[in-house]
């Protein structure tokens, strides 16, 4: 993902549209998008801000932590509960969520979900 653009040329793109320029002859002018002189005009008449906002990271846990009780309780009633058997009983009570939310949402609390090994390790050495 490409970095976002200087506040600097933000300002000028912004200015030039508040002296009177359309968003398209701003941007052709400064070698933008006319939709990115668009967004930044609008947000600078809305929140008076020209800072790009955060970009990537997380925007949706907050969503599934509201649920943490829930999805705890049922996974401490049957531990041994696959993801998506965990998905499908969380529907049923009306959260929609995914299997790489749910494993997320385990590995910030520590909670390991490995099953015991399925065959017993080989008796010879390996070299």
């Amino acid at each position: 993902m490409p970095s976002p653009l200087s506040v600097d040329l933000r300002e000028r793109v912004v200015s030039a549209v508040a002296a009177g320029a359309s968003c398209h002859q701003a941007a052709a002018r400064f070698g933008v998008s006319v939709s990115s002189a668009s967004r930044w005009s609008d947000r600078f008449r809305q929140e008076r801000q020209l800072a790009p906002k955060p970009s990537g990271g997380d925007h949706a846990s907050h969503r599934i932590e509201a649920q943490a009780d829930l999805i705890l309780t049922i996974y401490e009633a049957r531990p041994a509960i696959f993801l998506r058997e965990l998905r499908d009983a969380l529907a049923e009570r009306g959260l929609q969520t995914s299997t790489s939310s749910l494993s997320r949402f385990f590995a910030r609390r520590g909670i390991t979900r490995k099953k015991g090994r399925s065959t017993p390790p080989s008796r010879r050495a390996r070299t």
